[in-house]
This record gives C-alpha cells, structure tokens and sequence, in this order.
C-alpha cells in the first residue's frame, strides 16, 4: 500500500459516509478503471472492505478511497468529488490525465 496521489474531496467523503453508514459496511471507496465506454475507459466506483496489498489510500474525514496499482496509472493527481446538480447526483473524477471524455462524464480517453 502506499501513499495518496488521488485526492479523496470532503463532498465524496461525505458521501460515502452515509452510503456506508446506511449498508453496515466501512467507509472505504474503491475507484477503478475498466476498458469500455465511449471514450476508452471507464470509471467504476463500489464499497470495499478492506485494503488490497496494491492500493493506494487516499483519506479524508476518516474515509477512505482505494486504486489499484493498474488503475493508479490512469487516475494518478485526480481528484473524486461527489456533486449534485439538477441532472443528478454523482462521483466525479477530475482527472488531468484524460485526454477526451464523455458527454456523461464516466469514460475517458488517455
């Protein structure tokens, strides 16, 4: 495990938090990187138990936010938020390796 290059926002902390909260699980979001979309790559974002011997951990608020070492490479210097709009409510990464993205915001290109 080592240490953040991913940024966990206070809002997505928040977030996960009460999601976590609400299922009986621990406040940890996994932020992996599949192939697919409409740009290339995809974010995937669930609730983990535990740390990997791989991860990286970011933390804030006593949350915590996991990334595989594969999943690392595209992600790295990101920031996850969650926002709220009058589309929806979302986890949004801010990625400056993306290169293009989606209108949707889930896939990018790198």
């Amino acid at each position: 495990m080592s240490e953040a290059q991913v940024t966990l926002a206070p809002s997505a902390a928040a977030r996960v938090a009460v999601i976590a909260a609400k299922q009986g699980k621990p406040a940890i979001l996994r932020l992996a990187v599949e192939g697919g979309g409409c740009s290339g790559f995809q974010y995937r974002f669930g609730l983990d138990e535990a740390p990997q011997d791989d991860d990286t951990i970011a933390e804030t608020d006593g949350v915590k936010l996991l990334v595989d070492s594969v999943s690392l490479d595209l992600v790295a210097g990101s920031t996850v938020e969650f926002v709220e709009s009058l589309g929806g409510s979302a986890f949004q990464v801010t990625n400056p390796n993306a290169s293009a993205g989606c209108g949707c915001g889930s896939s990018f290109a790198v």
